[in-house]
């Protein structure tokens, strides 16, 4: 599907409306094919975006002093009987969030882009437009969505705001304010209170595509062998319409999910740590800035951070035992740049990391855990190479025998240095996630599901707009490389030593929350 909000239009009835198709698709086979054929069923509901056009006058109202209730009805225009949801929102909500909401609503999966508009239709001069990331940073002409509030566009029962979502497909969202009501102190941000007929599926053709798709499927309706048949006529072959099936209205499953909404938004953002707010911001997919928020939420990084000496002594003790070894006079590297093998086999006995890799483990370069100790204790600023020796920092040196200022320092310097800016990112993801999944848990924590957590920083760097070499998203695999050095420092903290740390996933214990609570606050 075109996603630059070009499309053509084709006119006239249905038979007209095939006849233009034929036309159109002759010659053409595959995708080309199937990106006409959801064109031409989409063209009863087109909406045109004039080209050139200039800024109209602003159609938004201020804002107001108090917080209200609106009951807002959505429903996609074009359908019969009509497909609607009813929504109770807190009328301060942002026009980003809304999309968010929306999308929930109806079961759509953000994958196109969308837009808004105050005005009397979407190619009328007089209408304002309030525009999706993607559309700022083309230049298109209107408003950010995030910085437009809902009462600034719905003020008197009756307004309608329009949603148009898929520019090939053309979902013409038409919203309405129905009520607006006193607002309760522990009202949620969103809720779903009705609705009626399933939602469409995505890439189905728009409305007319909707309408077969939702008879092809039901085999209890009497117009399924003619929805099927006209679909196959469409498409040149008969097939399983299920993948096409549309999204069942679920109102539990809806609320549930709209729950998130509570976790914040735009302007709390801005309350949190400068590098924790920039992630958010820069994150498009509403689902995904939706799960984010909820766990920086439970992480309460405007709470502080308490850490006993004896934790702290537990967990930075590999580190302190490699501050004593190098101790004042250093330790001289061999040839190749490595510790030497008595050094290397007394850290992989002291530490009790010899069921944590395989092989002899007497050479650093062959014993993983260690030579990753020592190299992250040099990106911490706590030794360093000189001139064939690894030494002590002066700062190394003053947290030599003080377990919770080493474990502040630690803090501190996390995200390890690097060059590459993913790898930053992909590290402040991971904290994220230990800080917000874990720290309402109970006393007997549970692992770290290292697989969902890859796939979620895989997620979140694929919408910050990093790929493979050959323009793939990020896959899992990818962010596990990305993230290799922060999870190491988490393993040594947490006492990992199980046989095999390749697949073991990490304990995760109280002090291992704090610190990714404090790695996130002091984050810079």
């Amino acid at each position: 599907m075109p996603q630059d909000g070009s499309h053509d239009n084709f006119d006239g009835d249905q038979d007209e409306l095939l006849r233009q198709f034929e036309n159109v698709v002759s010659g053409l086979a595959g995708e080309e094919m199937q990106d006409a054929l959801r064109r031409a069923l989409a063209a009863e509901g087109g909406a045109a975006f004039p080209a050139g056009r200039t800024a109209p006058p602003s159609r938004r109202h201020a804002r107001r002093p108090d917080v209200v209730t609106y009951r807002l009805k959505v429903h996609l225009a074009g359908t019969e009987p009509p497909l609607w949801r009813s929504l109770d929102v807190a009328s301060d909500l942002r026009l980003d969030d809304l999309h968010g909401v929306i999308q929930v609503a109806f079961g759509w999966t953000d994958s196109h882009l969308h837009r808004f508009a105050s005005g009397p239709d979407y190619s009328s001069a007089e209408t304002e437009y309030y525009l999706c990331p993607f559309e700022v940073e083309e230049g298109e002409v209107g408003i950010p969505e995030e910085e437009v509030r809902l009462d600034e566009v719905l003020v008197d029962v009756g307004d309608e705001l329009l949603y148009l979502y898929d520019f090939g497909d053309d979902w013409n969202h038409v919203v309405t304010l129905e009520a607006v009501r006193e607002r309760p102190a522990d009202a949620r941000r969103a809720v779903c209170v009705a609705g009626e007929r399933p939602g469409p599926a995505e890439d189905c053709g728009g409305v007319h595509g909707y309408e077969l798709f939702v008879d092809a499927n039901n085999p209890e309706d009497p117009r399924s062998a003619d929805a099927a048949a006209e679909l196959s006529r469409l498409y040149g072959f008969s097939g399983d319409w299920s993948s096409h099936r549309p999204t069942p209205f679920d109102l539990d499953q809806i609320n549930d999910e709209l729950a998130d909404f509570d976790a914040g938004d735009a302007e709390s953002d801005a309350r949190l740590p400068g590098p924790v707010a920039g992630l958010l911001s820069a994150v498009w997919a509403s689902s995904l800035k939706r799960q984010l928020r909820r766990l920086v939420s439970n992480a309460s990084l405007d709470e502080p951070v308490d850490i006993d000496a004896e934790t702290a002594a537990q967990m930075v003790h590999p580190y302190m035992w490699l501050l004593h070894r190098v101790g004042e006079d250093g330790i001289k590297l061999t040839g190749a740049g490595y510790l030497p093998p008595a050094h290397v086999e007394a850290a992989m006995t002291e530490l009790n990391l010899e069921g944590a890799w395989y092989g002899k483990n007497n050479r650093e370069n062959h014993a993983i855990p260690v030579l990753m100790l020592r190299e992250s204790a040099q990106a911490m600023g706590l030794i360093r190479k000189y001139r064939g020796s690894v030494r002590l920092t002066s700062r190394g040196r003053a947290l030599l025998d003080d377990p919770v200022a080493l474990w502040w320092h630690m803090a501190e310097r996390m995200p390890l240095k690097s060059r590459k800016p993913y790898e930053i990112q992909a590290s402040l993801v991971i904290f994220i996630i230990v800080a917000g999944m874990y720290k309402n848990s109970d006393d007997e924590l549970p692992n770290l599901d290292e697989a969902v957590a890859k796939l979620l920083v895989a997620d979140t760097l694929t919408a910050l707009g990093w790929s493979s070499d050959l323009g793939e998203p990020v896959t899992a695999s990818m962010a596990s490389h990305a993230t290799r050095e922060t999870v190491v420092v988490l393993r040594r903290l947490t006492g990992v030593t199980d046989d095999d740390p390749l697949f073991t996933p990490i304990k995760i214990t109280p002090g291992c929350v704090a610190f990714a609570r404090a790695a996130l606050q002091r984050w810079v």
